[in-house]
Formats: C-alpha cells, sequence, structure tokens
C-alpha cells in the first residue's frame, strides 16, 4: 500500500513549516533517509529525509506553502512495491499515436520581450522544470510571482533575478483602458505620466514568511510576556585580551579561530552555577519555575534570511577551545541554511554580539521562554583611572536583559558582577571549580 509521510512533529512548540524547496519530484525513486524537502520552521531551515525507499507517487504541498504538523507531505510506494521497469529495445517503444490536435504554437520573434504577460496560461509552456537558482525562487515567492510564467533571459534561458522583478512590475503596472471614441478633448495643461505608476516603482511589498515572519511573532511574544530590564556596566577586558593573543597560536594548531565568544561563555556559564535562578523559565501553564540543570548556550547569529539562535549544548563539560570550534561550525552550517534541528533546541541562556558593529551598549531582547540574556559590545582602548593614575586599558559595555517577573534587579546586578569578574580575571575559567 502507498505509505503517506506527515510532516512530523519536530518539537520545541513548532506547529508548521513552510516548505522551501522539494529536492525529489514525482515519479522519482528515492531511498531510506534521502533529503527529500527543506522545511523553514519558527527556528531554521530544515531538510527532511525520505522515511524509506520507494517512488514519490504524489508531492501534496507546493513551494512557498506553509502546511501544518500531520499534514500530508509526500506519498510514497515502498520499493517492494515499486520496482523500476526494465528499460525496453527502441523498436518496442512506438505505440499508435492519437491523431494531432491543433494547439496554440508561441513563435519567438524579435519583439518578443523576456516578460511573459500574466494573461498567459501557464499550461500554453511545456511542462519542464524552469532554469533558476534557489535565490531566484524565493524572490518570485516573496512577490507572489508564478516562476514558470517567465521567459528566462540567462544563459541557456535561466531566470535571472531581474527576469522575476520585470516580471512582477508588469503584472502588478496598471492596465490601460480599452480606447472608446469621444469627442476631442478641450485645450487642457500638459499632461504628465500618471502617479500611480510612479508610486509603484517607488515601493516593494514582500510578504512577510518564513524566518522573518517567525522572528514578528517570537518577539512580539518575548517583549509582551516578559516583564524586561536591562542592566549595564563595563568589564576591563585588557588582561583577556592578553590571555587571547597567547592562545590563538595554540587553538590555530588545532584549526580552530580564537575569538573572545568562548571566554564570554565559560564565563556565563560560570556565573549561572552560582545563580541558578538565571538558568531557568517560566512554565505558566502549571505555574512553576523550571531550573536547568544542563548548560545549553545560545548564540545569536545573523544570516541572509534573519537571526538564529545556535546553541552549544553541555557549554559547562566543554573546553575553550572545544566550544571555539563549535561556535564555528554552528555558524557556518546556520548561514548556509543547513542547520540541523537539534542544533537550535534547548537553549536555557543566550549570548548576543554585534561583533565590529557592537557599539556602545543595546538593550537586548530575551529569547524566550528564557529569562536572561547577554548583550556584549565592541572592545575599545579608553583612558581610566588604576590607582590614581590615568592608564589605557581594553574596555567593554556589557549589557543584560532580565524577565523581571523572576529576577529582581539587585539579583540581575550580582549576576552581572559575577561575569564580569570572571572575565576581568580569565584564568579563573581554568580552574577545575569553574
Amino acid at each position: 500500500m502507498p505509505f503517506e509521510f506527515k510532516l512530523p512533529d519536530i518539537g520545541e512548540g513548532i506547529h508548521e513549516g513552510e516548505i522551501v524547496k522539494w529536492l525529489v519530484k514525482e515519479g522519482d525513486f528515492v531511498r531510506e533517509d534521502q533529503p527529500m524537502v527543506e522545511v523553514m520552521t519558527d527556528k531554521a531551515t530544515v531538510e527532511i529525509p525520505a522515511p524509506r525507499a520507494g517512488k514519490i507517487l504524489k508531492l501534496h504541498a507546493k513551494e512557498g506553502e506553509v502546511v501544518t504538523v500531520g499534514s500530508v507531505l509526500v506519498t510514497i510506494e515502498e520499493i517492494s512495491e515499486a520496482k523500476p521497469e526494465p528499460k525496453r529495445e527502441a523498436v518496442t517503444v512506438a505505440a499508435p499515436q492519437p491523431k494531432p490536435e491543433p494547439e496554440p504554437v508561441a513563435v519567438a520573434s524579435a519583439a518578443t520581450t523576456a516578460v511573459t504577460t500574466p494573461s498567459q496560461s501557464p499550461t500554453a509552456a511545456p511542462t519542464q522544470r524552469v532554469l533558476a537558482t534557489p535565490a531566484t525562487r524565493k524572490l518570485a515567492r516573496e512577490l507572489g510571482v508564478d516562476i514558470a510564467q517567465i521567459q528566462g533571459t540567462g544563459p541557456g534561458g535561466r531566470v535571472t533575478d531581474e527576469d522575476v522583478r520585470r516580471f512582477a512590475a508588469v503584472r502588478t503596472a496598471p492596465q490601460p483602458p480599452t480606447p472608446t471614441p469621444a469627442p476631442a478633448p478641450k485645450p487642457t495643461a500638459p499632461a504628465f505620466a500618471p502617479s500611480a505608476v510612479v508610486t509603484d516603482r517607488r515601493e516593494e511589498r514582500i510578504p512577510l514568511r518564513g524566518i522573518r515572519k517567525r522572528i514578528v511573532e517570537h518577539m512580539h511574544k518575548s517583549k509582551t510576556t516578559a516583564a524586561h530590564f536591562t542592566y549595564v556596566d563595563e568589564v576591563d577586558m585588557t588582561e583577556l585580551v592578553q590571555l587571547r593573543e597567547q592562545m590563538k597560536p595554540l587553538a590555530e594548531q588545532k584549526g580552530v579561530k580564537l575569538t573572545y565568544l568562548p571566554f564570554i561563555v565559560k564565563a556565563s556559564v560560570a556565573a549561572l552555577k552560582e545563580m541558578p535562578m538565571l538558568n531557568a523559565s517560566l512554565d505558566e501553564a502549571t505555574g512553576e519555575i523550571v531550573i536547568k540543570k544542563y548548560y545549553n548556550i545560545g548564540i545569536a547569529t545573523a544570516t541572509d534570511d534573519g537571526l538564529i539562535v545556535p546553541v552549544i549544548k553541555d557549554a559547562d563539560r566543554k573546553s575553550i577551545v572545544e566550544i571555539a570550534a563549535e561556535i564555528e561550525r554552528l555558524a557556518k552550517v546556520a548561514r548556509e541554511g543547513k542547520i540541523a534541528l537539534q542544533d537550535i533546541q534547548g537553549g536555557t541562556f543566550t549570548i548576543t554580539s554585534l561583533g565590529a558593529l557592537g557599539g556602545l551598549f543595546a538593550t537586548p531582547i530575551i529569547n524566550y521562554p528564557e529569562v536572561a540574556i547577554l548583550g556584549i559590545h565592541e572592545i575599545k582602548r579608553r583612558p581610566v583611572v588604576r590607582d590614581d593614575q590615568i592608564v589605557i586599558r581594553d574596555i567593554m559595555y556589557v549589557s543584560l536583559s532580565f524577565d523581571h517577573r523572576l529576577i529582581d534587579g539587585d539579583v540581575g546586578a550580582r549576576f552581572c558582577k559575577k561575569i564580569i569578574s570572571y572575565l576581568e580575571n580569565p584564568k579563573l575559567l581554568f580552574l577545575e571549580l569553574v
């Protein structure tokens, strides 16, 4: 019997996903665990593999369509039942052909443009896969354009981004009314181009979908649920800057790029162990505070599609170099859109950094349902007073946002001071007790 594969429950409160790209088509034979479809959730884009080997009988959703958990994605005929037909000799392929019916023929000419007008039926063209990159297909979906209706001007007939935009502009531009006989117009002021056309060209409407839609929903929930307050302080990073310079060659020998972030992860874990209420969440359904005794540190990462938060699991059990390697791996797969679902689940505390764009300080939004988030900023050489002397030190501001429903102001301030103490005395991070 054909097997109906449904969108699985992938946890973390996710109840729907958007079909980004089908990696198979109807009639294909697939292996078990072969990547079958890319689905975008509110966490990331994930590949869903084939649950068993067989023949793809039917795809039940189109690219760009949002499907709910439990909806049928694809019907597969199992391999034991669906065996590829043996190849036949060429002489046996021929079969009586039905009498040809006249059908419209599109004749290309020098006057033909690259844009097919929207009035043309998509069935007028041969049913073959349109040549286009994934980015161009994504643009077409965002503009609400059927890419199959576009004639590409790129190499080999490939549809380009410009082809998609031109088609969308033609589709949305006001169509002139059918001319009707009318009396000669009276002399008037000089005519100008219709303002509506100019307005359309000065605006662009992009459907709110995919990761950006999920970010909108998640940030709104966080700001309207958690009672935010932010505490800001400064850190003297001079000793950590020196320690990192000493450790960089050792990390490079292991093929790892050592940034400041692994040290900040370790400092955060050390502080969380001393103040476990910061490594908690509020279960509003049961009215319970859930204190986590594991330390999964999320690292907010910017991608072309938006901000996602890969998670370093059991950061307390990893060394500085191991954390650096994991940060590098997670950032790479996140930016390539290939991050695994398990890599974005189960976070207990989040760190966000703008790197070189860090600025002075910011007020980060809590990664709900966590109760705190640490924002780190640019390290700058500044004059400061030490032992009544003005000296130049490496200074960085940190800002922590807390959920005031669980974290009082003095608790948040003490937690920040603990993180600062470890960053200003980084050798403490290597003690066994930490």
